[in-house]
């Protein structure tokens, strides 16, 4: 077999394979006999087909399964003979299929880049500290009280939090229209449930009074009969509800798992839980800022394979977010809308993946089981999850990449200049969301 390479660009390779033509005859006759046993022809015994019909029946159809079979081995001898290490599938062009002559075919692929790290020391990575103040213990108290509110019959002015029960009609140039009416319903001021214009509308109002409200549907609004049409509701009040929030008692503090000691054994459990969360949150943002340096200072080539690839699990973790349980369509998320989030995490894979190489770097077994048991001890049986890990080779393998992950960004973080910055809880618990990016034309 003879093997010629042509880079085609930093990553993308192009061989050219050639089969001897001794090679895939042999095969094509092994194979056509193999048929030829197995086989039955009309008038004629099991077995005893003369190979001239078989070749009339079943040569061209054996030829190019022996082809195809030959190709895919002989692909893989000659990427190991060249020492090269494939992303994805090639794609294959035949350029010499005549019987009895040499088979030719090119193979067009992308490897994995080579990439060379800059001077890590140059690197500024910002490394966020921050506490668990009083003030965030009782933001979070008011948060849970909150949560557990209820809601209590009112005759004061609706504000917008207020559960209001109505009862409405629309008009549209003084026509009902179907779906526009509805009796007894409960709205949350605020909630945004309603078009633009109908909740601000009841603001203030009390239990049997009447409003007539004069709004306009938006121009998308999902019925085209009414998209962008002047509408009238007359809303009438019927009850109305304040949110309560719970009263800090034993009731309150058993529902999260403290049974003793009062708001005091209360607020300690909580600092310690919101210390624990701040601290991961701390670890994850060093992270990333750390990704999101080296990504900028290293140009690295993104194999093509990989970017389509990561493209793909975006999309369905987002069809899992907005889907659920049901039936979403994926050509609602278009390749553009996660392009350049998939390029992101691709060239972070890659940029680690060759720290790793250069490093020699692999996880013993004392650091697996010690990402392991960090991670169990936060259940209530901690040597029943690490049993399970240990029984479940997937799981296994995933702490396993954990383990050298750790020993990465340890390695990573002790060549760039870390500099310390104050941060406090809430900003590290509760970023602002980032803006959206465009998608490329």
């Amino acid at each position: 077999m003879q093997v010629s390479v042509e880079n085609l660009s930093s990553i993308e390779r192009r061989l050219t394979i050639d089969v001897p033509a001794d090679r895939v005859e042999s095969e094509v006759e092994a194979r056509l006999k193999q048929t030829a046993q197995s086989v039955r022809v009309d008038g004629f015994r099991p077995g005893k087909v003369p190979m001239k019909v078989i070749k009339q029946r079943y040569g061209s159809g054996v030829r190019q399964e022996v082809i195809s079979e030959i190709m895919r081995q002989s692909f893989q001898q000659a990427v190991s003979q060249e020492n090269l290490n494939p992303v994805g599938q090639p794609s294959i062009e035949p350029t010499e299929l005549e019987p009895g002559k040499d088979l030719q075919y090119t193979a067009t692929f992308d490897v994995f880049p080579e990439i060379e790290f800059s001077d890590l020391a140059k690197l500024d990575v910002e490394k966020v500290d921050a506490l668990v103040e009083d003030a965030d213990i009782d933001a979070q108290i008011q948060q849970l009280q909150e949560q557990q509110q209820q809601m209590k019959d009112t005759k004061r002015a609706a504000k917008n939090g207020d559960q209001v029960v109505i009862s409405f009609e629309g008009t549209v140039d003084g026509e009902a229209f179907e779906g526009g009416s509805s009796q007894e319903t409960p709205l949350v001021l605020g909630s945004n449930s309603m078009i633009a214009g109908f909740e601000d509308g009841l603001l203030g109002i009390k239990p049997g009074e009447e409003r007539v409200l004069d709004l306009e549907f938006p121009a998308a609004y999902q019925s085209e009969d009414l998209a962008g049409k002047a509408v009238q509701f007359t809303v009438k009040a019927i009850k109305s509800f304040k949110p309560v929030p719970a009263e800090l008692n034993d009731e309150f503090f058993a529902k999260y798992g403290v049974e003793e000691g009062g708001e005091a054994a209360f607020r300690k459990e909580l600092r310690d839980n919101m210390e624990s969360a701040l601290q991961a949150a701390l670890l994850n943002k060093l992270k990333s800022n750390l990704v999101e340096k080296l990504v900028e200072a290293h140009e690295v080539a993104l194999p093509a394979a990989l970017v389509e690839q990561e493209i793909g699990q975006i999309r369905q973790e987002m069809m899992q977010q907005f889907g659920g349980g049901q039936q979403v369509d994926p050509a609602m998320f278009p390749d553009e809308l996660f392009k350049g989030q998939a390029e992101k995490r691709v060239a972070s894979g890659l940029i680690i993946n060759q720290f790793v190489r250069d490093n020699n770097i692999t996880a013993t077994d004392d650091q697996v089981r010690a990402a392991i048991e960090n991670f169990a001890k936060s259940y209530d049986d901690p040597a029943q999850v690490v049993e399970h890990v240990y029984g479940n080779e997937q799981q296994l393998q995933h702490f396993k990449s954990v383990a050298i992950e750790e020993q990465v960004i340890a390695g990573l973080l002790g060549k760039v200049n870390i500099k310390d910055v104050q941060g406090n809880f809430q900003e590290v618990m509760y970023p602002p969301a980032p803006e959206a990016e465009e998608p490329e034309a």
